[in-house]
């Protein structure tokens, strides 16, 4: 039975008192700096993009981090809504969705809590900060992630629109190199979306009896599978658009030339 004093012990907020940073032997700091690394050349590589203002179309590709391409001073535009006055990169008419998608996401926050500010770095590791005071504050921020989800499926749209396009040259239908890069960008944002928490709980939350959902209980049943992969979804997307980016750009360039497959 807990004493008074170990039960004050339990209920305190303060850190468990470890005195040594850890008793690990092991390289448990590899995965948060590589994670960490990771993370910071996909946001050096995605920003520098993103404020480019040209070298992100060559027919039929656009680069993912532009679309929808909405300014009119796009070189491919997808819809004309904003005007001349707009002299900056048009991608930073849409970028901003996608980062906050990913900066809300249970996935990542969980990534670059541990690989940024180790909290905790690994498991049995000391933390820096002395008390745990969870995502409060300026934190509850993250509470959106939901809403940004839902925004995203509207982006997917624009996304699988740019995919079906990547096919179309031309001459006709046809398949190039970079119809496959684009194939794989909206595979891997597709399980990225459909793994993401939000989306399982749209599917399944708020359903007091499955059995009286079927439909919907086969869908949650699916999305979980997704989910319990979700990481890996997360890290590959991410991975892979600005692949595409590269990819497009190179060809616009004429670096390289986009090989026909049929």
């Amino acid at each position: 039975m807990l004493t008074a004093e170990d039960r004050d012990r339990v209920q305190s907020k303060a850190r468990a008192a470890i005195h040594k940073a850890t008793l690990r032997r092991d390289a448990w700091w590899v995965y948060p700096a590589f994670v960490l690394g990771f993370l910071a050349v996909m946001m050096v590589y995605s920003t520098w993009a993103g404020l480019q203002t040209s070298g992100y179309y060559a027919e039929p590709y656009v680069s993912p981090i532009f679309s929808p391409c909405l300014a009119i001073n796009c070189e491919h535009t997808t819809f004309r809504l904003i005007g001349g006055w707009w002299f900056l990169s048009p991608a930073l008419l849409v970028m901003w969705l996608p980062i906050l998608f990913r900066f809300t996401c249970y996935y990542y926050r969980k990534a670059y809590y541990r690989a940024a500010f180790w909290s905790p770095p690994a498991c049995a590791v000391a933390e820096p900060m002395p008390r745990y005071n969870g995502e409060t504050k300026l934190l509850l921020f993250q509470n959106l992630h939901r809403y940004f989800f839902y925004l995203m499926l509207v982006n997917m749209v624009f996304l699988t629109w740019d995919t079906v396009k990547a096919f179309m040259f031309p001459g006709g239908f046809g398949i190039g190199v970079g119809s496959l890069v684009f194939v794989v960008m909206i595979v891997t944002m597709g399980l990225y979306i459909a793994s993401c928490h939000s989306c399982r709980h749209a599917i399944g939350g708020h359903v007091d009896l499955f059995s009286r959902a079927p439909i919907r209980h086969r869908l949650w049943m699916t999305v979980s599978r997704l989910n319990s992969q979700h990481g890996i979804y997360a890290l590959a997307s991410l991975f892979w658009i600005p692949v595409t980016d590269l990819y497009v750009r190179l060809v616009a360039a004429g670096v390289i030339t986009d090989l026909r497959i049929l």
